[in-house]
């Protein structure tokens, strides 16, 4: 089975990487869909994402890393995922992912989303979370991949030089 997970992934977690590494055991081929949101404005390019993804995962087989702009639907569709996977918190993610859950199912009835929770060690973690912290100097090692780490470390470092 082939399983897209969709994000931003800006940046990827520790928490991405446990959803990641859980749905391979269980489907054998995961696709990371890393979202192009023109509404957004991110704090790595995509090309950066996509970077640190493969970097993150390369100790892994079974996965394809692809960049996407539009409806999930159509980017499952075109690669040939069975079922989108997305990911789960807290209780405060389930309403907002089932709303999104139906409204996929809406445009495309032979797709099914599948919930992970991510494991109870990783439930505080959120891109935004990992990005406060690294900003203001916390340490993020345990929160992210090392590769990531650096890239967000040499990003914010700049902020506590001293002027």
């Amino acid at each position: 089975m082939r399983a897209l997970y969709p994000g931003s992934f800006d940046p990827l977690t520790n928490g991405h990487m446990d959803l990641i590494e859980r749905a391979l055991s269980l489907f054998g081929e995961v696709i990371v869909a890393v979202l192009r949101n023109p509404n957004k404005r991110p704090t790595f390019s995509i090309e950066q994402r996509i970077t640190q993804i493969h970097a993150s995962t390369r100790h892994l087989s079974g996965i394809e890393i692809i960049n996407f702009e539009g409806l999930t639907v159509n980017c499952a569709k075109t690669h040939r995922a069975d079922l989108i996977l997305r990911g789960l918190r807290a209780m405060s993610d389930f309403e907002y992912e089932l709303q999104i859950a139906h409204t996929n199912s809406s445009l495309e009835d032979s797709l099914e989303t599948v919930f992970m929770t991510t494991s109870a060690r990783h439930s505080f973690l959120s891109s935004s979370v990992v990005k406060e912290v690294a900003r203001f100097g916390g340490a993020i090692e345990h929160m992210v991949p090392s590769e990531v780490a650096f890239d967000l470390n040499r990003l914010f470092n700049s902020a506590f030089l001293p002027t």
